[in-house]
């Protein structure tokens, strides 16, 4: 069994680490450099920095920021927002990062996908999915989660894999900040459908949440963010609890 990872995600915008509830009410939380180095020295997985205003702004990826996220960390990074070329992509891989998201800029050009991977390698391709429901669908929504691209979520992922995406990011609008747990139904759904690791987020409240987004919903990662950002658990925490409740953790 691969062991389960635990990811840290820093949502940035205008430089600044935020949260919202349902991608909305976003508020300023820190600094994205001291969350990293906290994170780096919790011996966090990996982590993902996701620059939210840059697709529906279209605004450049903050390069600086992620000069300097990168060198307080010692553990992989994906970064994500605005990428909307190889040439973006090669430069927050050159600025530090080990892998890019794509959401809007794949929906909008699937070819980036499969250019990307090519060129770069599918470990270093990651599709974020911002999917929100809709009686028994889901549908990929892009711009920060402010358009319905009209997309089938799960048969979006599908076609990403087939494209070169290494892994996918699934983020549910619906869950995301809300603390009532991740959407089990949608995480085991892309996982039964695709043979690449699943990443889930948005909605964790506690540590069962982990657990069962892990043992129901089938994620081969969980990524967290104010459990973590707020520090009313530490990884170490996390992981203690995971192994003591049967997961292989790292």
């Amino acid at each position: 069994m691969l062991a389960i990872r635990i990811i840290a995600c820093l949502d940035i915008e205008e430089g600044k680490v935020v949260k919202g509830i349902k991608f909305k009410g976003i508020q300023d939380v820190g600094n994205p450099v001291e969350f990293a180095r906290y994170y780096n020295e919790q011996e966090v997985d990996e982590l993902v920095f996701l620059d939210i205003g840059a697709s529906y702004k279209s605004k450049e990826i903050l390069i600086d920021v992620v000069h300097a996220v990168s060198k307080e960390v010692f553990i992989p990074l994906t970064v994500g927002g605005g990428l909307r070329s190889i040439e973006d992509i090669r430069k927050v891989l050159n600025a530090g990062a080990d892998k890019v998201a794509l959401c809007t800029s794949a929906i909008e050009n699937p070819a980036l996908i499969s250019e990307g991977a090519y060129i770069f390698g599918s470990q270093c391709i990651v599709l974020s999915i911002d999917a929100k429901r809709d009686g028994d669908s889901w549908y990929a929504f892009t711009r920060g989660g402010r358009h319905n691209s009209g997309l089938d979520a799960i048969e979006w992922a599908k076609k990403a894999e087939q494209l070169g995406a290494g892994e996918i990011l699934l983020n549910s609008i619906d869950m995301d900040g809300t603390r009532a747990g991740y959407d089990i139904e949608l995480t085991r759904k892309v996982h039964e459908s695709v043979g690449i690791p699943v990443i889930a987020s948005g909605g964790a409240g506690e540590l069962k949440h982990m657990l069962d987004i892990i043992n129901e919903g089938k994620a081969d990662a969980v990524l967290i963010a104010s459990l973590l950002h707020y520090r009313e658990y530490t990884i170490h925490g996390m992981k203690k609890y995971l192994k003591e409740n049967g997961v292989c953790v790292r």
